[in-house]
């Protein structure tokens, strides 16, 4: 079987339940599902090409488990990667704390993996400002700090889901981070019928 290339591994990084796999889900799928997710075991892949200019770039996304009890887990997955975008809750201070421990990983153990630092369940705060607890120039100034991009999401509303995706393919295409192919993945990367899919260990 021939395997299908993956231009770009993206590994999805921070607490559980800030909404990586909404956001996943929100890009891949277009959907929102209600209700609570089923915590992520290991991780969830999924690759999904991009349109960049006249080139079509596939991302290889690695939605990690975010309980500290996967940790080791989750070194073994960004292995390798060249983006990493770490989510944090925009309702939740803890969350940030973490997500700091996570660059703090990358910048040790990936040198080369470019962060986006990515605000999770906007929609939460535009609809009561009172629930925000992490200031929005705060997590700016992080960015900044550490050279990452940053965007505020909501998977529910699909607001500014897409442009982080495009971005990472944008960076991609013009930096080249590191061509990787399915074998040093060691996943079957066959295409189906769909331009997406999901496997390893994912609990739903």
């Amino acid at each position: 079987m021939s395997a299908m290339r993956v231009d770009a591994k993206v590994v999805m990084l921070g607490k559980e339940s800030v909404g990586k796999t909404s956001l996943v889900e929100r890009y891949v799928h277009h959907r929102f599902l209600v209700g609570p997710y089923q915590n992520t075991i290991g991780a969830a892949f999924v690759a999904k090409p991009i349109q960049v200019g006249e080139k079509v770039i596939t991302l290889g996304i690695w939605d990690t488990a975010g309980s500290e009890r996967y940790e080791a887990m989750s070194r073994i997955y960004y292995r390798g990667a060249r983006a990493a975008i770490v989510c944090y809750d925009l309702t939740d201070s803890s969350s940030f704390q973490r997500a700091r421990f996570w660059v703090k990983e990358l910048q040790n153990c990936e040198e080369h993996c470019k962060i986006y630092l990515c605000g999770t369940k906007n929609d939460l705060v535009e609809a009561d400002r009172s629930v925000r607890q992490i200031d929005y120039h705060d997590a700016q100034d992080f960015a900044e700090e550490i050279g990452a991009q940053h965007f505020e999401t909501s998977s529910k509303t699909g607001i500014n889901v897409d442009e982080l995706f495009q971005k990472i393919a944008e960076d991609y295409n013009s930096t080249a981070f590191q061509y990787m192919t399915a074998e040093e993945t060691g996943v079957d990367l066959g295409l189906k019928k769909d331009s997406y899919f999901y496997s390893c260990c994912h609990n739903n």
